[in-house]
């Protein structure tokens, strides 16, 4: 695809852009000074690109009918079998349909790039293929994965196992679907506000967002460098703990990996003390966001309580910036996916990625078919066009200056306590909007509930949902916080809480 001289007309339409005022003399002189930068911009299109190797066979896949996928929940089946032997082998792995998948249609839930075929693996794919696990297909995401509901994917809603015409959370929603309905051992996930924590919530399973970085992002649509995050859902949090210790740490690629600290996370399910000795703050805050459902925050404090029996040190904190948390995350959010995953081709420019330039290519076409995206794809990439246009940058700085002391208060507390607890999500499964609901009603199931999970994609905070107790059919789960790359204490607790309960019966 050359890069081809510009003619008089597009100078023109350039300076009209920028603001300059040319002369015929003056656009002719830019024509003749750009050739000799077209010319090298061409040496670098002839040239062949320096993309990872793709190892272990694998077809295309198919689009499962209606009755093989009653909660719709997948997008694409397949098998692409792993290594002979390894720690996942028997497993079997379901990716979000952000994870490239090489030679398997990947369409991010979005209609705009529906047809769009990877030709390289995620990082996560290839360390989850290493381990011996069986990759099983793509499971459906939120409409480029601005959602927290399940009814933005561009095929249609996706269904909560535990009770149809109820959303499963999002933006990971087919992934939580297919292990709620234990169609598959294991998930990908991804979490920018999130959306590993929203699903596992509503749809009862365990998610983790660990610290960001700890696992790579390398060959998964961006959405904003500085919250993106990936990693493992679950039915039990042995696995999950044995997931994320096969897909973390750095591969080289991904800019979001710096000082990167793994641990055996499996090793901290071993013995028998469980969560005696450990110290919890409950955040008080977590239980005041103004959606808050009361059999919810109830349902927290009693597992809260659980661990407290189970000989942990359980106390209530004030930290009032929590509060904020969700003020703070909108400015670094909508300004950040609208500058790089939209005008930005899926990546914008200004670090070192591993850029898959086929889906760039691709997914430049939004801007021929906007009207196809989403209720909350326009409405966010709407709004971050208006800020950049009449107000600059100022508030995405300011934003992330601010978040510096949300930071802070976190870790103040965590100085003095292993763990903050607090209910993932404030409310439970919310009923799908009926297919003619209005724009309000539609925007208002994507993104109410996610006041206690986006404060941690800001922070970085590593944060695990686990479920712990039912009401009204639907699940309820509890969030447990840690410090930054300390995942195994989130594990320890979680798994103790998980061995001396039954969370449905709760």
């Amino acid at each position: 695809m050359a890069v081809q001289v510009p003619t008089p007309e597009q100078i023109l339409d350039l300076a009209d852009d920028i603001g300059l005022d040319l002369t015929d003399a003056d656009v002719q002189s830019y024509i003749d000074l750009l050739r000799g930068t077209v010319d090298a911009y061409n040496v670098v299109d002839a040239m062949p690109d320096n993309l990872p190797q793709v190892h272990y066979p694998r077809t295309p896949g198919y689009r499962p009918r209606a009755e093989e996928n009653p909660y719709n929940a997948w997008y694409v089946k397949t098998e692409v079998k792993g290594a002979s032997r390894g720690r996942l082998k028997g497993k079997t792995v379901v990716l979000k349909d952000n994870v490239m998948l090489a030679g398997v249609p990947m369409m991010n839930g979005a209609a705009t790039l529906e047809g769009y075929v990877p030709e390289i693996d995620a990082t996560v794919a290839t360390r989850l293929l290493d381990a011996g696990a069986t990759i099983v297909g793509k499971a459906h995401c939120e409409n480029f994965c601005l959602s927290g509901g399940s009814h933005t994917n561009a095929t249609g809603p996706v269904h909560n196992p535990h009770k149809m015409g109820y959303s499963a959370g999002g933006s990971s929603s087919g992934s939580a679907a297919l292990l709620a309905a234990g169609e598959v051992d294991m998930a990908i996930g991804g979490d920018q506000g999130g959306s590993i924590r929203m699903p596992a919530s509503f749809c009862g399973v365990y998610g983790m967002k660990a610290t960001h970085g700890l696992v790579p992002y390398t060959g998964i649509m961006p959405i904003e460098v500085y919250v993106d995050h990936t990693g493992p859902m679950t039915n039990s949090v042995a696995d999950n703990a044995l997931m994320l210790e096969v897909i973390a740490g750095e591969d080289g690629y991904d800019p979001r990996q710096y000082n990167v600290k793994t641990q055996r996370y499996t090793q901290a399910l071993q013995g028998k003390k469980g969560v005696k000795g450990m110290k919890i703050a409950i955040v008080k805050e977590g239980f005041m966001q103004e959606n808050g459902e009361a059999d919810v925050n109830t349902k927290v404090r009693a597992a809260a309580k659980k661990l407290q029996s189970m000989g942990a040190t359980v106390k209530e904190v004030s930290i009032p910036m929590h509060l904020l948390g969700g003020a703070l995350w909108m400015p670094i959010g909508i300004e950040g996916l609208t500058q790089t995953m939209m005008y930005g081709d899926g990546y914008g420019v200004s670090r070192p990625d591993l850029y898959v330039t086929s889906l760039m290519d691709f997914h430049r076409n939004w801007r021929n078919r906007a009207n196809e995206m989403s209720e909350t794809t326009k409405l966010f990439t709407m709004f971050g066009t208006y800020i950049r246009k009449y107000y600059g940058s100022r508030y995405y700085g300011k934003a992330m200056n601010i978040t510096r002391l949300l930071t802070a208060a976190y870790d103040a507390v965590l100085e003095d306590y292993d763990l903050l607890l607090m209910p993932t999500t404030v409310m439970k499964a919310t009923p799908l909007p009926a297919p003619d609901a209005s724009r309000e009603e539609y925007v208002q199931r994507a993104l109410e509930m996610l006041a206690n999970t986006a404060p941690f994609d800001i922070t970085h905070h590593p944060a695990m949902a686990i479920p712990c107790g039912m009401s009204k059919g639907l699940p309820v789960s509890m969030m447990l916080v840690g410090k930054h790359f300390n995942e195994s204490t989130i594990y320890r607790a979680a798994h103790g809480f998980e061995q001396g309960t039954n969370w449905k019966k709760m």
